[in-house]
């Protein structure tokens, strides 16, 4: 009974967390980058422009996606402030409908799978590339 209670809440949270297209946008930016600064070593050796090319996609691209990320922290900080939320959590002030549809949002946004996604992308891609620098500059 506990198993299919747990199945429904989860179901639920789907169906209220949902992704904007910006979240995407940003997300797939983000991925593009990862995957251009980490084979920037490999296109250096095979020809310097596309190594370049590579690190500027790369870097242009993470900027784009902490501006984005940066931004999405500061409005939450934003309205935890505004809206006096630790506040009334910490003396377990009711909350308004408002308030309560804002901690939606914050936790949805913070058990996105694009978060996770985004982290194994960056610590395989990480590895994978570290593997073959070493490779490229100890072992040819």
């Amino acid at each position: 009974m506990a198993e299919s209670k747990e199945k429904c809440l989860n179901c639920s949270q789907n169906k209220n967390c949902r992704d904007s297209s910006a979240s995407w946008i940003f997300f797939i930016i983000g991925i593009i980058a990862t995957i251009a600064v980490r084979v920037v070593t490999v296109l250096m050796h095979l020809n310097p422009v596309y190594g370049k090319l590579a690190w500027y996609i790369g870097v242009g691209g993470f900027v784009i996606f902490f501006i984005y990320k940066f931004n999405v922290l500061q409005s939450r900080n934003r309205f935890i402030v505004q809206n006096n939320l630790l506040n009334k959590v910490a003396s377990k002030t009711q909350l308004k409908d408002e308030d309560y549809r804002a901690l939606e949002a914050m936790l949805c946004s913070l058990t996105s799978r694009k978060e996770k996604i985004n982290y194994f992308f960056i610590f395989i891609l990480s590895a994978v590339a570290l593997a073959i620098a070493l490779y490229i500059d100890f072992f040819r």
